[in-house]
C-alpha cells in the first residue's frame, strides 16, 4: 500500500507561484511514476504532470505546459510540483498520483492517489 500526502496549497494573486509537495510512504518510491491531476470547481479530474520512476522523463498537460514543472527527490520520497504565472483558472484541487508508469497518470488510470490540496488563484 502507499499513502500520498500533499501540501503547499492556498490562496495566490493571478501571476504568482506556489511550489505542491507529496510525501509517499513506502520503500517503493523510486520505482513508480508520479504525477499530478487537478479537479476544478464544476469540472471533471483532470491530467496536469507526469514524471517518469528516475526522474528522466517529464510530460505536461498543454494547459499547464510552459509554466509548470515536475520534479521529484527519491531520496525523500517526495514529488514536487512548481507552478509558476498562475492564472484562475488553475483553481482547482491538486492531487499527488502513483502509477507503475507515468502512461497510466497520464490517462487517469493511476494505481494510488492522495487526498488532495486546494489552490485558489485570485484576478
Amino acid at each position: 500500500q502507499v499513502q500520498l500526502v500533499e501540501s503547499g496549497g492556498g490562496l495566490v494573486q493571478a501571476g504568482g507561484s506556489l511550489r505542491l509537495s507529496c510525501v509517499t510512504s513506502g520503500r517503493t518510491f523510486s520505482t513508480y511514476a508520479m504525477g499530478w491531476l487537478r479537479q476544478g470547481p464544476g469540472k471533471e479530474r483532470e491530467y496536469v504532470a507526469a514524471i517518469s520512476a528516475s526522474g528522466t522523463n517529464r510530460y505536461y498537460a498543454d494547459s499547464v505546459k510552459g509554466r509548470f514543472t515536475i520534479s521529484r527527490d527519491n531520496a525523500k520520497n517526495t514529488v514536487y510540483l512548481q507552478m509558476n504565472s498562475l492564472k484562475p483558472e488553475d483553481t482547482a484541487v491538486y492531487y499527488c498520483a502513483a502509477a507503475t508508469n507515468s502512461w497510466s497518470i497520464r490517462t487517469k488510470a493511476y494505481d494510488y492517489g492522495g487526498q488532495g490540496t486546494q489552490v485558489t488563484v485570485s484576478s
